[in-house]
């Protein structure tokens, strides 16, 4: 009576499972080889070495592998230690599937290696290999668009002026592209602090590297650390089980925009410090440190001095910030850019689709220079799309403008009871959220997308300026 083996014999099952397995492999790949430490062949089977022209496979004993199998890889198995699953290899005109494994002795010692290869039914395996390489070609293309997502998409010709203002904003841009210090944008929000940022970029020798924006007014504080810094798998209740790539990894080679600067948390703003400082940073919840190759140009409508002097804002941080810094002056200060502007922004519109050809006339001209504009350039591109929407014809008049404007823009060289430019800023900014509000029913997101900002900041902005939102 034939005794069934003893499973609970660890060695003995071993022995058994490794003999079931080769002999499994050498049935189902029809072609086995194995060399010896030295890439020697000790052992091929009859198909494998007929496929390579040796009718008896005792020929092909004791001679290099490459001799009778040109392509084989064995050897590099040999010199690394480690297994190749699953590879193609190039035989004359056909490919064959080649599992390869190291034979290894008791103390670990690689000795030998094993090859398998499938070649009578490969084309089974076609599905599976179209299935992979459709995959490889979309993963391909999703990330060259995330590439050209990440690339800068203005250049100083974006940033429009001539006048002596905006001359030496750009003259100091210039300068400053080439170099890897900090860079500190500072101006009112509207005045094109972003299109400046993406414009140094452009021109730095990091152009063709990603350019990665982060708007610290638009993440609420619980997540701007995994935003900024990136999470490991776990750090958090909800957090992805692979963890979270934050815009510092996503940024480098790069160039980081931190859009805003002013309303980073004091506590991040000593991890950022460190990234200043040593290039270095550590992911949320994780205790490895991350090497950070980036220049970062950081931008803010918020007065950092009186940041500082409140206890609000670091001063080392500042200091660290403030080596380059360029002043973005308010469309008020240069308004002889206006017809240059105005152009610019209505053939853009144009170009995007958003309105039709349009242009201005003088008296459209002369209204807009009579005006202050509070909300800079982008107050500018919101009146001049929606009077080219509302408009009748390719011509855009006084009329139009001030349509839009509204009979208090109509005095703006009249006497002001309050000329405190703060307090005139956020009876603007009332009106204008107001009126965004009131023709988008009351919805918050629309109206911010009407007027070009961020849901999160518009939110913010309505709280601090005690208006009711749904």
């Amino acid at each position: 009576m034939h005794t069934p083996p003893n499973l609970a014999d660890y060695d003995h099952v071993r022995q058994l499972a490794m003999r079931s397995l080769f002999q499994h492999m050498d049935d189902t790949y029809q072609g086995t080889v194995i060399v010896d430490g030295q890439a020697r062949i000790v052992w091929i089977n009859a198909r494998y070495a007929e496929r390579f022209g040796y009718a008896d496979p005792a020929l092909a004993l004791g001679q290099p592998v490459e001799k009778v199998i040109p392509n084989s890889l064995l050897r590099d198995v040999l010199n690394s230690g480690k297994p190749t699953l699953l590879d193609i290899m190039q035989t004359g005109s056909d490919q064959l599937v080649v599992t390869r494994l190291p034979l290894k002795d008791d103390s670990g010692r690689t000795v030998g290696a094993i090859g398998f290869a499938l070649f009578d039914h490969i084309q089974s395996l076609a599905p599976l290999v179209a299935k992979f390489t459709r995959l490889a070609e979309e993963l391909a293309a999703t990330r060259e668009s995330l590439a050209q997502a990440r690339r800068a998409k203005y250049s100083f010709d974006d940033f429009v002026g001539h006048s002596a203002a905006i001359s030496e904003v750009k003259r100091q841009a210039q300068r400053a592209a080439p170099l890897e210090g900090a860079v500190l944008l500072l101006g009112e929000t509207g005045t094109g602090k972003e299109v400046l940022a993406h414009a140094i970029h452009m021109a730095s020798a990091r152009a063709d590297k990603p350019l990665v924006s982060l708007n610290m007014a638009a993440i609420p504080d619980t997540l701007l650390e995994a935003e900024l810094f990136g999470a490991s798998a776990g750090a958090y209740t909800g957090m992805d089980k692979k963890g979270r790539v934050g815009k510092l990894q996503l940024a480098d080679g790069g160039t980081l925009f931190l859009d805003e600067i002013g309303d980073l948390p004091l506590a991040l703003q000593a991890k950022l410090l460190r990234v200043l400082q040593d290039k270095e940073f550590e992911a949320l919840g994780s205790n490895k440190m991350q090497r950070a190759d980036i220049r970062i140009i950081a931008a803010t409508s918020a007065r950092l001095e009186e940041k500082v002097a409140n206890g609000s804002f670091r001063a080392d941080l500042y200091y660290r910030l403030n080596v380059l810094t360029i002043h973005l002056p308010p469309l008020r200060e240069h308004k002889q850019d206006l017809p240059a502007l105005s152009a610019a922004l209505l053939e853009q519109l144009q170009r995007h689709g958003y309105i039709q050809r349009t242009r201005l006339d003088d008296s459209a001209l002369s209204r807009l220079a009579a005006y202050d504009w509070p909300g800079n350039v982008r107050e500018l591109r919101n009146i001049l799309e929606r009077a080219s929407m509302l408009g009748h014809g390719g011509v855009l008049s006084a009329a139009d403008i001030d349509a839009l404007l509204g009979p208090q823009a109509l005095a703006t060289d009249a006497p002001s009871a309050n000329l405190d430019y703060q307090t005139q800023l956020q009876d603007f900014e009332r009106q204008l959220f107001q009126r965004a509000l009131r023709e988008a029913d009351g919805h918050v997101p629309t109206a911010a997308q009407r007027l070009g900002m961020g849901r999160a900041t518009l939110y913010k902005r309505l709280a601090a300026l005690g208006i009711s939102a749904r």
